[in-house]
């Protein structure tokens, strides 16, 4: 039977991040799935790793960056439901089950946003992100909350509506084609559950200047500033009534490179909904 749900994950040198990776899309259960690696030439010690993974579609092609390694590997999923996990990301247990009957429960649903939990280099804790519908003027100003990662969408996004990410964009390809979508009327729902990991290792390009300055540019004027300031604290207000500076205690399961071979559990004592490394 043809798989339910398609992953792709670019890669380039990231074959430890790449095999935790897998790992946490092999061990998925409740639905089928597909996993695309789309690797831009890292070299033998991948390639042989690959060839050993019989679940995994291993696919050598030069790209022109993440993006287009994304588009390249979205051209040849063949599940109804698409997302893309970096190499330094993961999915928890049952996530795409989950993901899967919420499509099923709603046939009207585009683009499902779900929450992810960031951990560091180790896999220890660091802040939750539960999921938060998007504006568009937020979008428009810059601001992605939700991350790629618990980002689910419709295959006919792209198959009908040629709705692919813009491989010009080197960084925040995901806020752009977030968007288009709604500006194109994709319905965009949340799910109310963490689905994945990111992993904060202190180089990642969403979180440098780069990233900030592809986002939002600099500020042109006093005006600029204010409004953004505005909506900035409209924006935590929303995260504030819907709960996500007053969260419960929790356990979650991940691959780690010290515990590659079997998920590593962690008890989460005090949440918090605070990204100190994104203030």
């Amino acid at each position: 039977m043809p798989p339910r749900i398609s992953i792709i994950t670019p890669s380039y040198r990231q074959l430890e991040w790449l095999k935790l990776c897998a790992s946490s899309v092999a061990d998925q259960n409740g639905v089928r799935v597909e996993h695309i690696v789309q690797d831009a030439g890292t070299g033998a010690e991948l390639d042989e790793w690959a060839s050993q993974q019989p679940g995994l579609k291993f696919y050598v092609e030069k790209d022109a960056g993440m993006y287009d390694a994304i588009n390249r590997g979205l051209r040849k999923a063949t599940g109804e439901i698409c997302a893309y996990l970096n190499c330094d990301e993961q999915y928890l247990p049952h996530a795409l089950s989950r993901v899967d009957a919420a499509f099923r429960n709603n046939s009207e649903i585009d683009v499902l946003l779900a929450g992810t939990l960031v951990v560091d280099g180790r896999g220890h804790y660091m802040c939750s992100r539960p999921p938060l519908k998007p504006l568009l003027r937020d979008l428009r100003a810059g601001r992605m909350y939700n991350l790629s990662c618990s980002i689910f969408f419709r295959a006919e996004l792209f198959r009908e509506k040629k709705l692919f990410f813009d491989p010009a964009l080197r960084i925040i390809g995901d806020l752009d084609w977030l968007k288009r979508a709604i500006e194109a009327q994709a319905r965009v729902e949340t799910l109310d559950v963490f689905t994945s990991t990111f992993s904060d290792l202190g180089t990642n390009l969403a979180l440098s200047a780069s990233g900030k300055a592809e986002s939002t540019g600099s500020p042109e004027s006093v005006l600029h500033f204010l409004s953004y300031a505005a909506t900035t604290t409209a924006h935590r207000l929303r995260r504030l009534l819907a709960g996500h500076y007053s969260l419960r205690p929790f356990d979650y399961s991940i691959y780690t490179l010290e515990q590659a071979q079997t998920r590593q559990t962690f008890h989460v004592r005090q949440p918090t909904g605070v990204w100190r490394n994104r203030l």
